[in-house]
């Protein structure tokens, strides 16, 4: 995709995760859950399922069943029938159940994420497509470096923002579950921003703040937040900031059955 114009602020005033193999619980889901239930901006969300629902109008051939992993309107995919669940409850889905299975603004917040990687597979028949979209390692890098300058006021290091993976990792994590022809590709947003607490206003309205397991919960002093919010507008060009949003678009197959087998 080409990089956009930075647009105005949405507010109205296995391979390491940047790593797919994890063996401890990273995020807090019953917390993620709670958060997204209340998100209002959908900006991204809408921006990706659109982008999806682009890749899908070019794929030469129908569907009949798709299992749908996050949140897409009903009636927006060319399928007669279509099941709706989160990544914790891949598990119970019937194997070979699917041809095609549509992933968005999810797997990033997987614990294991090779093995909803797998349970995807399993889920989807022979000659099935996998496709989605979900944030990458380029994601927010004014605020990360925003929240290096907090630490070093409050003396030491804290896990503010999540962890992402890298297209050519998540490529070999899509080969290592069995799927074939895997591409991903990057779409980068640009949203400029007049103050951290903007941007922060956004990602909670995207209910997509802090959920890690190992966060802080000792919040920053004040003279932390004040050094965190003048770096962000240290990077600032004609009174605002440029903050990066990456999304990653995917797509890989699952392999056809032979003459032979």
């Amino acid at each position: 995709m080409i990089p956009l114009t930075p647009t105005p602020s949405l507010s109205p005033l296995v391979r390491r995760r940047t790593s797919g193999a994890v063996t401890t619980e990273l995020f807090d889901r019953s917390l993620l859950l709670k958060r997204r239930s209340r998100g209002t901006e959908r900006f991204l969300h809408e921006r990706a399922i659109e982008d999806i629902l682009e890749r899908l109008s070019f794929v030469q051939r129908s569907f009949e069943r798709a299992l749908v992993i996050g949140e897409i309107g009903h009636g927006r995919l060319p399928v007669r029938s279509v099941d709706m669940i989160g990544t914790d409850d891949l598990l119970n889905v019937e194997p070979g159940s699917y041809d095609l299975c549509v992933a968005v603004g999810e797997l990033d917040t997987a614990n294991d994420l090779s093995h909803a990687l797998l349970a995807i597979r399993f889920a989807l028949r022979d000659d099935s497509l996998f496709i989605g979209a979900f944030p990458g390692g380029d994601t927010l890098p004014a605020l990360r470096a925003a929240m290096r300058a907090a630490d070093e006021h409050m003396g030491a290091a804290s896990a503010h923002v999540h962890p992402r993976i890298e297209p050519a990792s998540f490529t070999g994590l899509l080969t290592s579950a069995g799927f074939s022809m895997p591409v991903v590709d990057v779409d980068r947003v640009a949203v400029r921003y007049k103050s951290l607490a903007d941007l922060i206003r956004d990602l909670r309205g995207m209910g997509a703040t802090n959920v890690l397991k190992s966060r802080s919960r000792r919040p920053l002093t004040r003279a932390a937040a004040a050094a965190a919010a003048a770096h962000f507008l240290s990077g600032a060009d004609e009174g605002r900031v440029t903050e990066l949003f990456e999304i990653l678009h995917f797509a890989a197959w699952t392999p056809a059955r032979t003459a032979n087998g």
